[in-house]
């Protein structure tokens, strides 16, 4: 399959219709992929639909976003139905209690396939924003394979990937978020470990670029990434492709799952099957 991983600047919107043509643009420029995945919280430029003091406001730029999810989710369901592929959209709030969850949602050419809420929340999260974690980790069954996801932050604990991996799950898709070089490197580095012990692909797409009317968005850093583990079916350094740091566009690779099995298989080191192991482990 060729899957596409956005570096996505985040753009200040005066209606629902500039926002459209954005992403339709983003998908048309997709090089006909079957797969592609927007970053977390890239659904929060949506916030300057309500206006400079909404957005610029933590609380408010959360529920103005929110009110928009039935207009987010049908633009998503035709573009995924036009271009015959399926879609991570960006993920952002959803109020169903109290707080809102940070979700992710997956659309295929046939409808709604599921969504992800994260996990595990970042301080910045927990204190400032009080935006929730949602437990429970879904696998998605789709014509490409099965698919699992781990929201920025989540891709940083080896135990939810495995979950996932165990499950069945060949490849992780990981929407990050992060504003500074060392938020970027830690969730590229949980994203890589993933795919060394689970023997998958991984795929990390960021948002990136300065955004001066958001604080909870006003810096963004990191590359689009694929990542596989390096154990002779794929890349000695892991990396299948990937972009130049910050900079906006589309990061394509062609990807066979088949080598996925292959690698969980024969690969030179096999972490996948010697996981259990590690259960026998204890200080002597």
């Amino acid at each position: 399959m060729k899957i596409a991983a956005a570096a996505y600047p985040i753009d200040w919107f005066d209606d629902f219709d500039a926002y459209a043509a954005k992403l339709t643009r983003w998908v048309r420029d997709a090089q006909g992929a079957d797969l592609l995945v927007f970053p977390e919280y890239g659904a929060m430029e949506l916030a300057s639909l309500g206006g400079s003091a909404v957005a610029g406001d933590l609380e408010a730029s959360l529920h103005e976003v929110a009110r928009h999810w039935p207009h987010v989710e049908d633009l998503h369901l035709q573009l995924a139905r036009d271009h015959g592929c399926h879609i991570l959209g960006a993920s952002g709030p959803v109020f169903e209690t109290g707080r809102p969850v940070n979700r992710a949602v997956l659309y295929g050419p046939d409808g709604r396939i599921g969504h992800q809420d994260k996990q595990i929340m970042t301080r910045f999260e927990r204190e400032e924003w009080n935006v929730t974690g949602a437990p429970g980790l879904r696998i998605f069954d789709t014509a490409l394979g099965r698919i699992g996801v781990l929201i920025c932050y989540d891709s940083e604990f080896p135990l939810l990937g495995r979950v996932l991996a165990e499950a069945g799950a060949q490849l992780l898709l990981v929407p990050s978020c992060t504003d500074t070089v060392a938020g970027f490197h830690r969730v590229r580095i949980g994203a890589m470990a993933r795919a060394l012990e689970s023997q998958c692909v991984v795929v990390q797409a960021p948002t990136v670029g300065a955004c001066d009317w958001m604080p909870a968005l006003d810096e963004n850093r990191g590359r689009a990434s694929v990542y596989g583990p390096p154990d002779g079916f794929w890349p000695e350094t892991g990396i299948i492709a990937e972009g130049g740091m910050d900079q906006p566009g589309w990061v394509v690779a062609e990807v066979d799952l088949v080598r996925v099995r292959q690698s969980r298989a024969e690969g030179a080191v096999l972490p996948y099957a010697h996981w259990p192991e590690q259960k026998h482990s204890r200080l002597v």
